[in-house]
C-alpha cells in the first residue's frame, strides 16, 4: 500500500460546480464555494476532486461546449480564483482532477468562427466539414447523440459539419495534427497551474470513419430507446486510431510527477480495458461504468466483477463508479436503503472509487416541472427520460429553504428529501448514510486488504453477494445483502468491523448466521491465513 499512487489508493469526489456551493447568490454553484465546503471534503474523507467543466461557454450544453480551453467562466469565478483552490487543496492534502473536453468546442469557439468563414481558412480543417450526398442532403446517415441528424447545414460556405451532440457543438478533426498540438498546449496549461490530472470526455468517440460510410441499423432499437440507438456507432466511435491519441495525452502527462489520466469511455469491458493500452500506456483509469446500469443483484453484480477483473491486462488498475452528472442516482435506482449497501460495495470493491457529490448523503434525483427543464437532451427528445437535471439538482447542506447551496433561487430545484437528507443533520446522526460513508472511507484508508488488497471467492448466494480482500496476513470478507428480506448464511465466522446498519462492530460470529434485509457487512475472518 505504501508503493501505491495517489489515484490507487484514494477516493475521488465528483463536483458538479454549477450545484455544489454557490458563494455569490446568483442560484449557480462558482470556485469559491468549492472552496468554502474543502474542509468538508477533508472531514468526509476523499483524496481528489474531481470538477466537471469551468470553461467558458455559451453553456449550451452547460460547459461541455468550450468556446475558451485556457480560463475559467465568470459564473464560476477567474483564474485567480481556481489558482487559489488549487493552492487550498493542495494545502489540505487533496488532489485536483479538470474535466477536459477535447472532442468538439463550442460553435462560438474562435477555431470554428475562423473555421466556417471559407473553405480556404487556415482553420477549416480543424473541424469535419463534407459536401452534400447526391441529393443535396447530409453526407451520411451519422445521427446526434442529442436527436436527429449529426450534420449541420452551413449556408456560407455549402457544406455540413458533423456534431455528436448538439449542433452548437462542432466536432474537432483529431487526424490533424494541428489540432492535436493545439489541445495537448490546453493541458501543458492546466497541468502547468497544478492540476493533478484530466478526466477526459468521451474519449472513445474523438476520431471518427475517414471514409465517412453509414453506420448499420441496430436490430435491437425500441422506440423507448433514444433516437440515436436507431445505428450502431461503427463508424463514429471506439476507431481503432483513438488509441494513438489517448498515448499522446499520456505522454503529455507523464512529464508532470505524479498525475492522472482518466477516460469517459462507455463500452463493454473487453472494448473498455483496450485503453489502459497494451503496455498501460494508455489511460491510467478508463471509467467503469458497469455498475451504474447493472440490475441489483447479487449473481449480476458477482458477474460484473469477475469478467473485469478477468479482462484487465497484467498490472492494470482497477476502478469502479456508482452515478455521475449524466445517470440517475443510486439512491434512486435501488432505495435509500440498498445505497447503503451501494456504498459499502464502492468502497470495498479492489480499485479506485469514484463518489459523485451528494452520494454520501443519500441524495435521490430531483423532480423537474417541464417548464424548468434545463437539460438539451430533454429538450431535444422528451418524453424518454434522458434528461439529466434530476441528478444535477444542488447539493444539500442544511435544512435551511435552499438547503445552504444559496440564499436566492437555486438554477435547478432542490431534491425532495432536503428537509432531511442534508450534511448539516447527518452528521448528527451517528447511524446516517453520511457518517456510514465516513467510516468506510476512514477504514478503507487503513486497511492493508481493503486499499490495495486482492479480491477473491466472489459469489451469490440467493441475492447476497459476497467477496473476500486479501493483503499481508489481513483478510476480510464482505457480505451485501442485496434483497429486502432477512437471509440466512452458512460457513461464516469471524469479527464484524463494520456493518451499514452501525450498531454490530465488534460481533463475534460462527457457522450459521442471519444478516438482515438490506444489510452488508464487513467482516475480519478468523481461522484463515494470507498465502
Amino acid at each position: 500500500m505504501q508503493n501505491a499512487l495517489w489515484w490507487q489508493r484514494g477516493v475521488i469526489y465528483q463536483i458538479y460546480p454549477r450545484s455544489f456551493q454557490d458563494s455569490n447568490n446568483d442560484g449557480i454553484g462558482d470556485l469559491k464555494g468549492i472552496l468554502q465546503r474543502l474542509d468538508y471534503l477533508v472531514q468526509l474523507g476523499v483524496d481528489a476532486i474531481w470538477i466537471s467543466p469551468i470553461y467558458p461557454s455559451p453553456m449550451a450544453d452547460f460547459g461541455y461546449d468550450v468556446s475558451n480551453y485556457c480560463d475559467v467562466a465568470p459564473i464560476f469565478g477567474t483564474l485567480a480564483d481556481f489558482d487559489c483552490l488549487v493552492t487550498e487543496a493542495h494545502t489540505r492534502r487533496l488532489k485536483v482532477i479538470l474535466d477536459f473536453v477535447p472532442n468538439h468546442t463550442s460553435d462560438q469557439h474562435p477555431w470554428f468562427s475562423e473555421s466556417r468563414v471559407s473553405r480556404d481558412s487556415a482553420r477549416r480543417d480543424w473541424y469535419l466539414w463534407r459536401d452534400p450526398d447526391s441529393n443535396g442532403g447530409p453526407p451520411n446517415n451519422w445521427l446526434s447523440h442529442f436527436g436527429g441528424t449529426a450534420w449541420e447545414w452551413d449556408s456560407t460556405t455549402r457544406q455540413y459539419y458533423y456534431h455528436s451532440f448538439l449542433k452548437a457543438q462542432p466536432d474537432l478533426n483529431w487526424r490533424n495534427p494541428a489540432v492535436r498540438k493545439a489541445m495537448y498546449d490546453v493541458l501543458r496549461f492546466w497541468l502547468d497551474r497544478g492540476v493533478d490530472g484530466f478526466r477526459v470526455d468521451v474519449l472513445w468517440l474523438l476520431i471518427k470513419d475517414d471514409q465517412f460510410r453509414d453506420n448499420p441499423q441496430n436490430p435491437g432499437f425500441t422506440p423507448s430507446m433514444s433516437s440515436h440507438s436507431r445505428l450502431l456507432p461503427l463508424y463514429t466511435a471506439n476507431r481503432p486510431e483513438v488509441h494513438q491519441i489517448v498515448r499522446e495525452m499520456r505522454s503529455v502527462l507523464d512529464v508532470y510527477p505524479d498525475r492522472v489520466l482518466i477516460g469517459e469511455i462507455y463500452l463493454p469491458i473487453e472494448q473498455l480495458v483496450s485503453y489502459y493500452g497494451s503496455d498501460l500506456k494508455g489511460a491510467h483509469l478508463p471509467f467503469n461504468f458497469q455498475l451504474i446500469d447493472a440490475p441489483w443483484s447479487a449473481y449480476g453484480i458477482a458477474r460484473i466483477i469477475g469478467e473485469y477483473e478477468a479482462a484487465l491486462p497484467p498490472g492494470a488498475w482497477p476502478n469502479w463508479v456508482l452515478g455521475n452528472h449524466d445517470k440517475a442516482r443510486i439512491a434512486s435506482r435501488v432505495g435509500v436503503a440498498q445505497a447503503r449497501n451501494a456504498a459499502m460495495l464502492l468502497l470495498t470493491l479492489r480499485g479506485t472509487p469514484t463518489l459523485y457529490y451528494g452520494e454520501e448523503i443519500g441524495m435521490v434525483d430531483a423532480q423537474i416541472p417541464p417548464e424548468m427543464v434545463q437539460d438539451p437532451a430533454e429538450k431535444n427528445e422528451p418524453g424518454l427520460g434522458l434528461g439529466r437535471d434530476p441528478q444535477r439538482s444542488p447539493m444539500l447542506w442544511d435544512s435551511s429553504s435552499f438547503a445552504g447551496f444559496t440564499n436566492e433561487t437555486p438554477w435547478l430545484p432542490l431534491a425532495r428529501n432536503h428537509q432531511n437528507a442534508n450534511v448539516a443533520t447527518l452528521w448528527e446522526s451517528v447511524d446516517s448514510i453520511l457518517n456510514l460513508y465516513s467510516r468506510l472511507i476512514t477504514l478503507r484508508r487503513s486497511s492493508r486488504a481493503l486499499a490495495a488488497g486482492r479480491i477473491e471467492a466472489v459469489s451469490a448466494h440467493g441475492n447476497v453477494l459476497r467477496y473476500k480482500r486479501r493483503q499481508s496476513g489481513e483478510i476480510f470478507e464482505i457480505v451485501l445483502n442485496l434483497s429486502n428480506d432477512p437471509q440466512e448464511l452458512p460457513d461464516l465466522s469471524g469479527e464484524i468491523i463494520l456493518s451499514t446498519y452501525l450498531d454490530r462492530k465488534g460481533e463475534r460470529i460462527s457457522d450459521k448466521f442471519i444478516i438482515r434485509a438490506a444489510e452488508g457487512l464487513i467482516i475480519l475472518l478468523s481461522g484463515e491465513t494470507d498465502s
